[in-house]
């Protein structure tokens, strides 16, 4: 007995975890609404925004170590809503990303600028910066690769 209430137990919590819930709006468009964000309508993936990025991977080359590199990832909001850039986070914190602020239009470009400083570094690097956002897949992975060689002294 106690084995079926475990299990109806663990049945009933998977169940509860459901993220998402789709509703329909009067206009007839289907969006899907995110637990624990009330009235947070997000799109549906026909009229979600889409990021398509010129070039997702730069390779920097050689460097010397303690150089920077700046890079500026060009994109187009290829969907039919705007984009809305949430976060942008790199493996660590010698690469930092800028984001547009303001949303982007359908069919307007934006980009995301990065700075990498080379600082104590040495060797292949090959640092991924991760962009959260409402687009459709929601998270985009972009790298930055090259080669720092060390100084000499």
């Amino acid at each position: 007995m106690k084995q079926i209430f475990v299990l109806a137990l663990a049945a009933l919590s998977f169940a509860s975890c459901q993220n998402t819930a789709k509703k329909t709006t009067e206009a007839g468009h289907a969006t899907e609404t995110v637990a624990g964000a009330p009235d947070a309508a997000v799109p549906a993936a026909a009229d979600a925004a889409v990021m398509s990025f010129e070039n997702g991977n730069y390779d920097f080359g050689k460097i010397s170590q303690g150089e920077k590199v700046y890079y500026s990832y060009k994109f187009k909001n290829v969907g039919k809503s705007p984009l809305i850039i949430l976060n942008a986070t790199a493996t660590c914190g010698c690469t930092v990303p800028e984001v547009p602020k303001e949303p982007i239009k359908p069919g307007a470009e934006g980009e995301i600028k990065v700075v990498f400083d080379s600082n104590g570094k040495s060797g292949m690097q090959d640092k991924v910066i991760t962009v959260t956002s409402n687009a459709h897949p929601n998270i985009a992975s972009l790298h930055l690769t090259g080669e720092i060689k060390e100084q000499s002294n």
